[in-house]
C-alpha cells in the first residue's frame, strides 16, 4: 500500500531541523562565553602549579617561576588570546577531547565517567519519588479546588519553593542525623562499608541516599505540584468534560481518562525541564552531603581554578539544558499544528 506525502511532515521536519540549527548556535555561543569567564577566573591552578614545580627546583637550580609558568601556559593555550586560546580548545573538544584535569591529573572524561554515575542515579530516584508524590498531590488539589486539602498541599508547595537548598539540607541533617541520629551527617557510604556483605553495601548506600534524595525533591515537589494542579483545573473546566459528565461517567473514569490523559502532555515537557535543573542543584546537595557525584567533583575543580574540568561541566549543563528544551519543544510541535506556525 503506497504511502501518502503529507504536507504537515514536512513542517513537522523543518521545525525540527530549525530547532536543531538552533540549538547548535546556543551551544557554541554559550561554550564561548564560558570560556571567557573562565579565563578571566582570579584563581588560577597553573599559577598554583608553577609555584610547586619552582620550589621543588629551586635546590637544583631548574626553571625559575616564570620559565614554568610561561611553559605551562604554553601547554594549555593560555598564552594566546581568548578567541585563540577557544579555538584550540573547540577542536580538542570535536575530536573527544576536553583535556587533563589541573586538579586530578586524570583525563576529564575518565574522572567524568567514574562520578557521573552517583549523579544519575541521585536525580533518577528523585524524578521518580517526585512523579509519585506530586501527580496525585496536584489530582486532588484540583479536584479540591478551595478546600483545606488543597489549602495545605498549596501551603507545602510554597514553603518547598522558598526554601533555599542549604537551609533546608542542614535542616534534615540537625533533625535526623544529629537529634535522631538515623543517619550519617555526610559521606556515600559508612565506616565498615568495605567489612559488609554485597547486598549490605547497596542497602549501606541506599541509606545515605535518603536524605540527599529528601533534599533534591522537597527543593522541586512544589513547582510540579503546582503545574498539575494548574494543569488539571484548565482541563477539568473543558466542555468535553462536562460532557463525560454528563454522559453518566463515573468520576474516576472522567479523571484518569479524560482530564489526566490531556494533561500529561504538559507534565512530560515540564519534567524535561526538571533533568537539568535537577542536576545543576545537585552540585549544592552533593557538596553539602559531600556525595561524590559530578556535582560535588566539579565544586571542587572550581574552587581549584580546574579551567578543563570546569569547561566539562559548563559544558554538561548547556547541551543538558538545550537537549531538554529542544525536547520539549519538539514534543509541542507534534501534538500541537500551532507551534508549528513561524
Amino acid at each position: 500500500m503506497p504511502v501518502r506525502w503529507n504536507p504537515e511532515d514536512a513542517v513537522v521536519w523543518k521545525f525540527i531541523v530549525r530547532r536543531i540549527s538552533l540549538a547548535l548556535v546556543i551551544v557554541f555561543l554559550g561554550s564561548f562565553i564560558i570560556y571567557g569567564v573562565m579565563r578571566a577566573m582570579p584563581t588560577s591552578f597553573v599559577e598554583a602549579m608553577a609555584r610547586q614545580r619552582a620550589a621543588a627546583s629551586a635546590t637544583t637550580g631548574g626553571p625559575t617561576y616564570q620559565e614554568w609558568l610561561e611553559q605551562l601556559n604554553k601547554a594549555y593555550h593560555l598564552d594566546t588570546n581568548i578567541f585563540n586560546g577557544f579555538i584550540s580548545w573547540l577542536g580538542g573538544v570535536l575530536q573527544g577531547d576536553f583535556g587533563v584535569s589541573w586538579k586530578y591529573g586524570i583525563p576529564v572524561t575518565q574522572k567524568f565517567n567514574e562520578v557521573i554515575w552517583h549523579s544519575v542515579i541521585l536525580n533518577i530516584i528523585t524524578i521518580v519519588l517526585e512523579v509519585i508524590i506530586c501527580i496525585p498531590l496536584g489530582i486532588q488539589a484540583a479536584r479540591r479546588q478551595y478546600s483545606g486539602f488543597d489549602y495545605s498541599i498549596t501551603v507545602f508547595a510554597m514553603l518547598c519553593i522558598s526554601l533555599p537548598t542549604f537551609f533546608l539540607a542542614t535542616l534534615l541533617k540537625y533533625a535526623f542525623a544529629v537529634k535522631l541520629g538515623w543517619f550519617d551527617l555526610y559521606g556515600l557510604v559508612g565506616r565498615y562499608h568495605e567489612q559488609l556483605s554485597e547486598s549490605a553495601k547497596v542497602l549501606d548506600i541506599m541509606h545515605h541516599m535518603v536524605l540527599p534524595v529528601l533534599t533534591l525533591a522537597m527543593l522541586h515537589i512544589g513547582g510540579l505540584t503546582r503545574y498539575t494542579r494548574t494543569n488539571m483545573l484548565e482541563v477539568l473546566n473543558a466542555d468535553y468534560i462536562r460532557t463525560a459528565r454528563a454522559k453518566g461517567l463515573s468520576e474516576r473514569t472522567v479523571i484518569n481518562r479524560h482530564a489526566f490523559r490531556n494533561t500529561l502532555i504538559p507534565l512530560v515537557s515540564y519534567m524535561s525541564y526538571l533533568i537539568p535543573s535537577l542536576f545543576s542543584g545537585s552540585m549544592i546537595t552533593e557538596t553539602l552531603y559531600q556525595i561524590p557525584g559530578i556535582g560535588y567533583i566539579s565544586y571542587d575543580a572550581m574552587v581549584a581554578g580546574d579551567l578543563p574540568f570546569t569547561m566539562f561541566y559548563s559544558m554538561f549543563g548547556l547541551i543538558l539544558t538545550q537537549l531538554s528544551l529542544m525536547l520539549a519543544d519538539i514534543m509541542y510541535a507534534v501534538v500541537d499544528p500551532r507551534v508549528r506556525v513561524n
